[in-house]
């Protein structure tokens, strides 16, 4: 099965005084152990560089760009990286369907490349952000064993 990760997971990596850092780790563990393909795309490569090189006084990480370029090329080894595909009109699917506005549009993204390239699974801290989706299945990493 293949599991796409939120950018919450990849982040949490990278925060080793965090609560959810080894709880990211160990669900990651459990899905390589069960062989699942743990995926990301591009939208999580450009919310993870905001987040990295935005300063921690505004809920970043501070990283220079060198460090950040070096964080994006290990994800994209660690993980497979999904093909940028059409997704607009499947992204506008969902946000109409959904009613989805505000920050969840990015959300949506991410679930509108789950279902053009068949990822039926999400792994996220942020469950409550996903539910609302029919045809995948929200996976809490606290949860996963």
């Amino acid at each position: 099965m293949a599991v796409l990760l939120d950018t919450n997971i990849l982040l949490r990596l990278l925060q080793p005084h965090s609560a959810h850092a080894p709880i990211a780790a160990r669900a990651l563990d459990a899905l390589r152990i069960r062989n699942e393909m743990l995926q990301i795309t591009s939208q999580n490569l450009v919310e993870f560089w905001a987040v990295a090189t935005r300063p921690v006084m505004e809920n970043g990480l501070s990283l220079t760009v060198e460090e950040a370029m070096g964080q994006v090329l290990a994800l994209k080894r660690l993980f497979t990286l999904l093909p940028e595909a059409p997704l607009q009109s499947e992204w506008e699917r969902l946000i109409a369907t959904y009613r989805v506005s505000g920050k969840n549009s990015h959300d949506a993204r991410l679930v509108a490349a789950m279902m053009i390239h068949g990822a039926k699974s999400i792994l996220t801290f942020n469950v409550q952000d996903f539910t609302r989706y029919a045809g995948i299945t929200v996976l809490d990493p606290r949860l996963v064993v």
